[in-house]
C-alpha cells in the first residue's frame, strides 16, 4: 500500500462507486493484514474489514487531503476496527494487554489535521510581524534564547527587546483570534 489514495478517497466522498471498487481492489489486502495480526483469525478479520470499507465508505467526506496521509487514515481505520472487535470478544487479559500494545500512541489522523491547521495558522500569523520582530519571536520561543542573548544579537537594548516580543506577541495572539 504504497500510493497515495487521497484521490480516490475524495471520489468515494462524492459517492463514486467506481472509485470505492479500485480504493478496495487497491488496499483490501494491507487492511486485511492488519485486522489478522490484531485479531489473530482470518475469519474474524475478513469480517471486521468489511465494516472497516463501510466506514470508509461513510467517513470519506471528513477525510482531508494533505492533512494526514491516506495510508495512515486507512490503516487507523482499520486498526480501531479490529481493536474495538478485539474488545467486543469475551476479555482475556492476554488478548487484551495484546491490544492495548498495538495502540498507537500518537495524535490520530483528526489531531494531526488540528495540529497542521494550527501551524499554517502561526505560520500565516508571524508572516504579518516585521521580519527582524518575527525571527526574534521564533528565536526566543523555538530556539529559547533569553532576552538578554536576544537584545545582543540585535544590537538593541535589553528592554527594546523585552518590547519587541511582548509587542510582537499580541499581535500574534490577535491574528490568532481572526
Amino acid at each position: 500500500m504504497t500510493g497515495d489514495f487521497a484521490d480516490l478517497i475524495g471520489r468515494v466522498a462524492l459517492g463514486d462507486r467506481r472509485a470505492f471498487a479500485a480504493l478496495y481492489n487497491q488496499t483490501s489486502p494491507k487492511l486485511l493484514a492488519i485486522c489478522l495480526r490484531i485479531l489473530g483469525n482470518r475469519n474474524e478479520a475478513e469480517e471486521v474489514l468489511q465494516e472497516v470499507y463501510i466506514k470508509i465508505w461513510q467517513r470519506a467526506g471528513a477525510f482531508t487531503a494533505g492533512s494526514a496521509t491516506s495510508v495512515a487514515w486507512l490503516a487507523a481505520i482499520a486498526r480501531n476496527q479490529s481493536i474495538d472487535a478485539l474488545r467486543a470478544r469475551k476479555p482475556v487479559a492476554d488478548e487484551i494487554d495484546k491490544a492495548l500494545d498495538l495502540a498507537d500512541a500518537g495524535p490520530d489522523p483528526e489531531a494531526q489535521v488540528v495540529i497542521k491547521d494550527e501551524g499554517r495558522r502561526i505560520d500565516t500569523c508571524m508572516e504579518e510581524l516585521e521580519a527582524d520582530r518575527a525571527v526574534a519571536v521564533k528565536r526566543a520561543y523555538v530556539e529559547g534564547l533569553s532576552y538578554q542573548e536576544l537584545a545582543d544579537q540585535f544590537g538593541v537594548p535589553l528592554n527594546t527587546m523585552r518590547t519587541w516580543l511582548r509587542r510582537s506577541l499580541l499581535k500574534l495572539r490577535e491574528c490568532m483570534e481572526r
